[in-house]
């Protein structure tokens, strides 16, 4: 099945604000001791992941476009399938220092239908 440019817009930043929500007033520490805060930051990031694995697959111009997407597929097939080596020193940095460009980057996709 193919995947409109426009839904996977949707899907990378519905988790970028969900990421933002959910770190909002949180600490490194705290992300350290909160289990749950642990596995929402890595669901979140494995559909960002998805979603760009899914766009370099349907577009690859477009893919391209986007700096970092190769090591934010790379950090969600750890989550997915290295679940015990997750770093979440490295997890947080993502979610506090990095979603922002990230962010820039989808806003400014096409958001019409892959052809």
């Amino acid at each position: 099945m193919q995947h409109k440019i426009q839904s996977l817009r949707h899907d990378i930043l519905t988790a970028v604000e969900e990421i933002d929500g959910f770190v909002a007033g949180k600490t490194l520490a705290i992300l350290l001791s909160d289990r749950t805060l642990q596995l929402v930051l890595e669901r979140e990031f494995e559909i960002i992941g998805e979603a760009l694995f899914r766009l370099r697959n349907a577009a690859p111009e477009t893919f391209a476009t986007i700096t970092g997407a190769h090591r934010i597929i790379g950090m969600r097939n750890i989550l997915a399938h290295g679940y015990d080596r997750v770093d979440y020193e490295i997890l947080w940095d993502a979610a506090t220092l990095e979603l922002e460009a990230l962010r820039l980057m989808i806003k400014q996709l096409p958001t019409g239908n892959l052809t």
